[in-house]
């Protein structure tokens, strides 16, 4: 019997696709490495700022098999996906973590982690929004916490949380992009007072790729 759109999406076995390239990653601890981009559509997050607005209606993107998807990521020289949104977390993702690894594929996870975590991750970049807050599982399961400053304030919010990681967790700030030219002298002071922070640039936007 064939399922139902409700019955796939549950099980992971089809999502609404938005997007899928090879590039650069250009963010955070893994800048400069080659990988395939899974953009997943749907996000009820609703940062001000982002710059994928249009990924938001999950109903606006065509819902595709994960098995299409996970072809596109084992055919990529990379050996490497990061899967990201919108909100990725907003779907089950572990079949197609599980088919992945069969391939030895490396995973990456961008998200807010204001959803539950599926999937089978080798590292998961956790960045934080004041509106929609992580859950309190996901925050020991980072490798990097990465948060976005827009103004001043932003700096007591980076440090709020930061005691739930754990102690290896890499530490990002990361300048919004409309505001980096505004708020960059004030993070670099910040980082210089606060050496347990690193920044994060979004290098791609420097290369011209996606």
């Amino acid at each position: 019997m064939q399922m139902t759109v409700e019955e796939l999406l549950e099980k992971g076995l089809a999502l609404p696709l938005m997007e899928e390239f090879y590039t650069i990653q250009g963010e955070g601890f893994h800048t400069g490495k080659p990988a395939w981009f899974t953009r997943i559509g749907g996000c009820d997050v609703g940062c001000s700022w982002c710059d994928v607005k249009e990924s938001w209606n999950a109903a606006t993107w065509p819902l595709t098999p994960t098995d299409e998807i996970i072809k596109k990521i084992v055919d990529c020289p990379a050996g490497a996906v990061v899967v990201t949104g919108g909100e990725p977390l907003m779907y089950n993702l572990a079949y197609l973590c599980s088919e992945v690894k069969k391939h030895n594929i490396t995973t990456f996870l961008e998200t807010s982690g204001s959803h539950q975590l599926t999937g089978e991750w080798d590292w998961i970049c956790l960045s934080p929004k004041k509106f929609s807050p992580p859950l309190e599982e996901i925050y020991q399961k980072a490798d990097e916490y990465k948060v976005i400053i827009q103004s001043k304030g932003d700096f007591a919010w980076a440090e709020k949380n930061i005691h739930r990681l754990r102690s290896n967790c890499r530490l990002y700030l990361q300048p919004e992009w409309s505001r980096a030219e505004a708020i960059m002298e004030d993070i670099v002071d910040y980082v210089k007072a606060n050496p347990k922070w690193n920044i994060s640039l979004q290098s791609h936007k420097y290369m011209h790729i996606p």
